[in-house]
C-alpha cells in the first residue's frame, strides 16, 4: 500500500442539518439536527483514506486550544500519524459552520490557523516517508498557496505522486497560476463549480479541455451526477450512486479518498472514478463528512451491486 501524506487545514465543523432554508439577513431558520464533527477538506479526505485501509500521515497547524484537541484526537482515532501536526498557542483553530438542506449546502468559515501552514513545514524528511502527497483547499491556505508549485516540484523530485483538490475560492478570483501549477500535479480533483471558475468555461467538457496539459489527470466531481474526465480528448463519465442521503457535507472529499484509494493501487481509470463516486455517495449517510465514511467492504458492495 502507498503511504499517503495529506498536507492541509485542520478545523471543526458545526453542522446544521436539514435547514428549512439557507440563512438570510434578518431571518432565522430552524434545523432538524446539529452536531460538532471533524471538519476541513484535508481532514475528511485523510480520514476517508484511513477508513479504506490506507496508511496516512497528516501535516498541518492548529491552535493549542480545545478545537485543536478535538481535531488531533479525531485524526488519532482514525489511525492517522499526527507527528507532523504543529500546535501553536499563538493561533486559534479554525471553525466552519455548515448549513445543509436536502439538496445543497452552504458554509461559513473562520479560518484561524488554516492559513498558517507553509511549504517549509513539510520538509524533505517528511516527504521521504511518503509515496504520495495530497493537498486540499488551497484557496483557504493563504501561506501555502503561493508555495504549492515548489512543494509539488520537491515532492515529485523525491519520487512522490501528487494530487490537489482546489476547493472553493471565497473571493471568486480563482487565480492565474493554474497552468504552471498543474504542470507539477499528477491528479487534479475540482468539482464542477471550481472547474468553471478556474477554467472560465461553463461546460465541464470545455473546462477540462481548457486545463488539459497532456499529463495531469483532471477529474471533475459532479455530485449526484457522478464525475467526468477527458480520455483521448473525449468526455468519459461515471454516473453517481443513489443512496439514502442525510447530509452532503464533505462528500467531495470522500470522493477524493475513494478515487485515490483505487488510483494508487493501479486500478483502471473508470474503476477509480466509480470508487470515488461510491465513497462520496456513502459518506452522505450521516451528519458531517466523517460519521459514515465507507470502509473498503462497503464501497465494494455498492460497486458490485451496481455492476
Amino acid at each position: 500500500m502507498k503511504r499517503i501524506l495529506v498536507a492541509g487545514e485542520l478545523n471543526v465543523d458545526l453542522v446544521f442539518r436539514d435547514c428549512q432554508a439557507f440563512p438570510a439577513p434578518g431571518r432565522e431558520v430552524l434545523a432538524e439536527d446539529a452536531a460538532m464533527v471533524p471538519g476541513s477538506s484535508s481532514m475528511i479526505c485523510a480520514m476517508g483514506l484511513a477508513r479504506l485501509g490506507n496508511p496516512v500521515a497528516f501535516a498541518g497547524k492548529a491552535g493549542a486550544d480545545g478545537w485543536g484537541d478535538f481535531c488531533v484526537s479525531a485524526l488519532q482515532g482514525a489511525g492517522i500519524d499526527v507527528a507532523a501536526v504543529q500546535r501553536d498557542p499563538a493561533l486559534r483553530t479554525g471553525i466552519t459552520a455548515a448549513f445543509s438542506t436536502r439538496s445543497d449546502r452552504a458554509l461559513v468559515t473562520f479560518a484561524g490557523a488554516i492559513g498558517a501552514l507553509r511549504a517549509a513545514d513539510i520538509g524533505d524528511e517528511l516527504l521521504g516517508r511518503a509515496d504520495h502527497l495530497h493537498v486540499s483547499s488551497c484557496y483557504l491556505q493563504s501561506a501555502l498557496r503561493p508555495e504549492l508549485k515548489s512543494l509539488f516540484a520537491r515532492a515529485r523530485a523525491l519520487g512522490l505522486g501528487t494530487s490537489l483538490d482546489p476547493g472553493f475560492d471565497p473571493e471568486r478570483r480563482w487565480g492565474e497560476e493554474w497552468q504552471a501549477l498543474l504542470a507539477e500535479v499528477d491528479l487534479f480533483l475540482p468539482n464542477d463549480v471550481e472547474l468553471a471558475g478556474i477554467s472560465g468555461c461553463e461546460s465541464v467538457l470545455d473546462g477540462l479541455r481548457a486545463l488539459d496539459n497532456g499529463r495531469t489527470r483532471i477529474v471533475a466531481k459532479r455530485g449526484r451526477h457522478g464525475c467526468a474526465t477527458l480520455e483521448r480528448g473525449q468526455l468519459l463519465e461515471a454516473p453517481g450512486f443513489v443512496v439514502d442521503a442525510v447530509d452532503s457535507t464533505g462528500a467531495g472529499d470522500s470522493f477524493d479518498a475513494g478515487f485515490l484509494h483505487a488510483w494508487l493501487r493501479g486500478l483502471p481509470l473508470l474503476d477509480a472514478m466509480r470508487w470515488g463516486n461510491a465513497c462520496g455517495a456513502l459518506s452522505t449517510r450521516g451528519v458531517g463528512g466523517t460519521a459514515r465514511q465507507a470502509d473498503a467492504a462497503e464501497a465494494q458492495t455498492l460497486l458490485e451491486g451496481a455492476a
